[in-house]
């Protein structure tokens, strides 16, 4: 076979300028593509680590919020941009993992996008207006099967780790309580605060303040193990459901074909920023921790709970609303 000298030189051009291009970056300001509005937990978690992050990188670091269809918008987006390194998802586990059983994806997240890194995670609240009967969640769970479908909860949307911890309760303790998503957590309190809706499901940053100050009651939280910043605060599985969790989880991503170099960096560097001490500090006043963890370790991550709540959502027949 002939290999043309010019054919060869413009391949091996294209070579040496990629892996220039590579060992550059970044260059420019990267973008972290947010899927819900601003105020939003995952846009407060993305707007604590992107300073920091534009330090390590040397490079502006700018949060892009491009909401709805419960971050598949976003995913869509970082998708379908140029596999450089400079557009990126700053993700949730519900797009990930439990919308490519709930919707009709043109594209499977965890293949069409490259796992950097898991970054942070967040328990759920479930929280009652201050005026609420219920004191306990006993007390709401009693409620609720004394009114059988009378009883609202909101979350930030369908899909939402919100919406799941609430179709999770609804089939363990044998529930009828209707679901009313808003977009956006922050979108659904002034009509709980109003006692327009029986309870809420909610990331911890967005609902604290509220609980300090009294304006809302907390009567449990959805991981396994207490939340650090409301130790007297029950879960919901030592309330009366063993093995309830639903947590919420953020992540890092990059449209899939980033070269390895880049996807490598990113992770060094977003690791570095995971470690500082001022940065936990602020996330520990949010409600929420440092997890990080490697490529492989995300993707196969990723991998089990795409199936275990693949599993919960045909059982209990969720489906977009």
């Amino acid at each position: 076979m002939t290999i043309w000298p010019g054919i060869t030189a413009l391949l091996l051009s294209a070579i040496a300028g990629a892996a220039l291009a590579e060992s550059r970056y970044p260059a420019r300001s990267i973008h972290l593509v947010v899927g819900f509005p601003a105020g939003s937990a995952v846009d407060s978690a993305a707007r604590l680590i992107a300073p920091s992050l534009a330090e390590m990188l040397g490079q502006p670091v700018v949060i892009d919020n491009v909401p709805g269809a419960a971050g598949n918008i976003a995913s869509d987006r970082v998708v379908k941009a140029p596999a450089d390194g400079y557009t990126l998802a700053f993700a949730t586990n519900g797009q990930l993992i439990i919308n490519p059983s709930l919707y009709r994806l043109p594209f499977d997240p965890m293949s069409a996008l490259a796992p950097i890194s898991k970054l942070v995670t967040s328990t759920n609240i479930l929280v009652v207006p201050r005026a609420s009967p219920a004191k306990t969640f006993r007390d709401l769970i009693a409620l609720a099967k004394a009114q059988p479908g009378a009883l609202t909860y909101a979350t930030g949307g369908v899909g939402s780790s919100p919406h799941f911890a609430g179709a999770l309760l609804g089939a363990m303790a044998g529930l009828d309580i209707k679901h009313v998503p808003y977009k956006g957590v922050v979108a659904a309190l002034p009509d709980l605060l109003a006692e327009r809706l029986t309870m809420m499901f909610s990331p911890a940053p967005i609902v604290l303040p509220n609980i300090r100050e009294g304006r809302l009651r907390a009567l449990a939280t959805t991981s396994l193990n207490r939340a650090s910043l409301l130790p007297e605060v029950p879960t919901v599985a030592e309330s009366g459901l063993p093995g309830f969790d639903v947590t919420v989880w953020f992540a890092l991503l990059a449209p899939a074909g980033t070269p390895a170099p880049i996807i490598d960096k990113l992770q060094r560097e977003t690791a570095k920023v995971l470690q500082k001490t001022e940065f936990r500090d602020k996330l520990a006043n949010l409600g929420m921790e440092v997890i990080g963890s490697s490529p492989e370790e995300f993707a196969a991550i990723g991998r089990s709970e795409t199936a275990f709540w693949a599993d919960i959502i045909r059982q209990a027949r969720i489906s977009p609303e």
